[in-house]
């Protein structure tokens, strides 16, 4: 067999040439390990002409979702232009959003079923499966999202406690069992998905959420009312949330979509699984959102307590004596990048706060309706020990307790330390 020289090596004419090969196919990666190395295209799709509710969330969400983008690995690209879907537009897109409206036109319908029929993927918003008239457009209503009509709603808009039914779909696996929602009006349907062997229900509102709403003419007592889910002929996840909570005689909004750090969650896992892209395992801090707790601090074995079961804005929080009543059980809500509301037992709008908003240190606690100020807002910290340390989101201060064991010594902020007067173990109560 003849052979070339390589340096001071003799290599036989084949094996070079499958050398030359191999190293040709290692200098220029596969086009598929390329194209994955790229961020998918996202098109989110708005009316944000009607209802101030809508219009917020549109508002929230097209500053919300690029500022997650790099992190995430995707592009987001936000349009009213829905005949980008009947021209051919949106095949460039990996996923389309519809953030407030749906498709109107004939054409605009043609072409979304077409997308989606030939590999497409989306997510909806709370009003994007609102109709009274589904058999208008029967393949969207009742074929692809599968619920139907609109048949109630509650008022006013409020959280709810989510039960996630299934935890292996790539956009519920890093949920807890349950959670609590940003606040949003919730809608009920015609259809009972449960009956469709197409539609996945990811999860629900727990029973724990009843009486939901504020108006009893438009609460819900009891039911069972999906609230995200997928169908599993297409690559789709529909939300019923997206309707903040509004002043509507002023045009304020009340409450954030993005306020809930696990329903954000959903939002991001969803959108990689619908892109193409790997979800990521959030860190687990362990903290229920829908247990109660009694707080006791580590340094001198007292229980934060609310002064005389204070239920009233400016309630002091103190250390006091360990008794397990509901004045020393509090609930930890998220609110959006990892940190959380402490809210109180005897009252659930009022929550941890630090006075006037101070920085300073040794500013004192107390109850206050929550209101998303940064000074209702701490960073659990979970410690070796199990423990935590709770930092203020608005000084970067640790929640703290006196170096004594004195009943009703009010707790304040300082500098983080380390010390066990800032190091609290939570003891779940039934």
């Amino acid at each position: 067999m003849r052979q070339v020289r390589s340096g001071a090596v003799r290599v036989p004419v084949w094996l070079a040439f499958l050398l030359a090969t191999l190293w040709g196919l290692a200098a220029q990666p596969p086009a598929q390990a390329a194209a994955a190395a790229q961020p998918f295209r996202v098109l989110a799709l708005y009316n944000g002409t009607w209802d101030a509710a809508h219009i917020s969330f549109v508002h929230e969400a097209n500053s919300w979702f690029p500022r997650q983008a790099a992190a995430n690995g995707f592009t987001y690209t936000a349009s009213n232009n829905w005949d980008l879907l009947a021209n051919g537009g949106v095949d460039g897109y990996q996923v389309v959003l519809f953030l407030d409206d749906l498709p109107q036109s004939a054409a605009q319908r043609t072409g979304f079923e077409r997308y989606m029929r030939n590999g497409g993927a989306w997510m909806g918003f709370h009003v994007s499966a609102f109709t009274t008239d589904a058999q208008s457009w029967p393949w969207y209503h009742n074929q692809f999202l599968g619920s139907g009509n609109f048949r109630s709603n509650t008022w006013g808009p409020t959280t709810a406690v989510l039960r996630v039914e299934d935890r292996t779909h790539p956009a519920t696996q890093n949920l807890p069992a349950t959670f609590t929602s940003s606040v949003s009006e919730w809608y009920s349907w015609s259809n009972d998905l449960r009956q469709n062997p197409d539609i996945k229900i990811l999860a629900s509102v727990d029973a724990t959420s009843f009486p939901l709403g504020t108006d009893p003419a438009q609460t819900w007592y009891s039911g069972y009312y999906p609230i995200l889910w997928t169908n599993t002929k297409y690559r789709m996840l529909y939300a019923n949330f997206g309707h903040n909570a509004m002043n509507y005689d002023t045009g304020t909004t009340l409450s954030s979509t993005f306020a809930s750090a696990t329903q954000n969650r959903f939002l991001l896992d969803g959108l990689k699984w619908l892109g193409g892209a790997a979800s990521t395992q959030p860190p687990a801090d362990g903290i229920s959102e829908t247990s109660w707790y009694t707080v006791r601090n580590q340094g001198n074995g007292t229980c934060v307590d609310t002064r005389a079961a204070g239920t009233a804005d400016g309630t002091v929080v103190q250390q006091y004596t360990c008794n397990a009543t509901a004045a020393q059980q509090f609930q930890f809500r998220s609110t959006d990048s990892g940190y959380l509301r402490i809210t109180a037992r005897n009252n659930p709008q009022q929550v941890i706060d630090v006075v006037d908003r101070s920085t300073a240190d040794n500013a004192p606690l107390q109850l206050w309706s929550y209101a998303g100020g940064t000074n209702q807002q701490w960073q659990p910290v979970k410690e070796a020990t199990g423990r935590y340390r709770f930092t203020a989101r608005h000084s970067g201060k640790c929640l703290t307790a006196s170096a004594s064991a004195t009943d009703s010594v009010q707790l304040t902020q300082r500098p983080c330390d380390g010390s066990g007067t800032q190091s609290f173990q939570l003891v779940p109560q039934s």
